[in-house]
């Protein structure tokens, strides 16, 4: 059986292909949010965010190689190391730039970006180091259309949990509201006695944390290696920038969407695979500037 449009793909190869594109659009999904909250709560351009991913997948590693820890304990202490340097680097040198344009952020997480890749890049080379599927999600099952990876189905689940979880959390609690109006009028905020400098922190923390938890996730399926946030981080910032600068919503749509595109295009017309994403960002612009989800000013 064909699907139409005179393409003759076979409906199975079809469907397996969007299936392992949805694979892909949950790590964009996850990284995107991490970026959209940083910005759309902090409004920095957090460039770092791709190695903060790999630091998550080389941290699984570390703990996996040297201390004997598995996959499941470095699921949750993975992204809370992450968080604390991120809570350290929003202390020590982001404070310092929240006033200023959004160029001196990008410039500072960009040097940021470079001393970690560099310094892990020293010590373990750009070889891949591998990381084993664990053992509870080995195997695969059978969807009718295809033998389905049991870990890739759990990333999908996994990523679409937390993506939900993030946006009720931001959009629909007490929290959230606390969060959004602590950036957009911190003296008002701090009039209820909220602390809104140790918010800001925890933000980004947790901004970081999401990058990290996609990294540790994505550490059996992606080979880990030093540079492996720099072949993300440019899609990303297309997704976040499609989806709407700041839109957590937008974040998670448009990332899952596009990682299906990008599947169904690599079975259709290879060769464009990696230009896709942003034709899409081109044509989304020029119709809305501030992304498809995004609030016009």
């Amino acid at each position: 059986m064909t699907i139409g449009f005179n393409l003759g793909i076979p409906l199975p190869a079809l469907l397996s292909q969007l299936l392992l594109g949805l694979v892909n659009g949950s790590f964009y999904a996850m990284l995107s949010l991490g970026l959209a909250v940083i910005f759309g709560l902090l409004n920095v351009i957090n460039f770092a965010h791709g190695a903060l991913f790999m630091l998550g997948a080389v941290l699984a590693w570390m703990g996996m190689e040297y201390v004997g820890l598995g996959y499941w304990p470095m699921l949750l202490l993975s992204p809370l190391v992450v968080a604390a340097l991120g809570i350290v680097i929003e202390k020590t040198l982001l404070r310092r730039i929240y006033r200023l344009d959004h160029l001196y952020g990008l410039l500072l997480t960009l040097g940021i970006t470079m001393v970690i890749e560099g310094i892990f890049r020293s010590v373990y080379g750009v070889s891949g180091l591998p990381y084993a599927t664990p053992e509870a999600l080995s195997g695969a099952t059978s969807v009718g259309f295809m033998m389905l990876p049991n870990y890739r189905a759990w990333v999908v689940v996994t990523s679409l949990a937390v993506c939900l979880a993030t946006w009720y959390l931001l959009e629909r609690t007490r929290l959230g509201a606390y969060l959004r109006a602590g950036t957009e009028n911190p003296r008002m905020v701090e009039a209820f006695g909220v602390n809104v400098p140790l918010m800001v922190t925890l933000t980004y923390g947790f901004g970081v944390a999401l990058a990290a938890f996609a990294g540790v996730l994505a550490a059996p399926v992606i080979q880990i290696s030093p540079l492996m946030g720099q072949n993300l981080i440019v899609v990303v910032f297309a997704v976040v920038v499609i989806g709407g600068m700041g839109s957590i919503f937008g974040a998670i749509v448009t990332g899952l969407a596009l990682g299906v595109i990008e599947g169904l295009t690599k079975l259709i017309y290879p060769e464009a695979s990696s230009t896709v994403v942003f034709v899409i960002m081109a044509i989304a612009l020029l119709v809305r500037p501030a992304g498809l989800f995004g609030k016009e000013k």
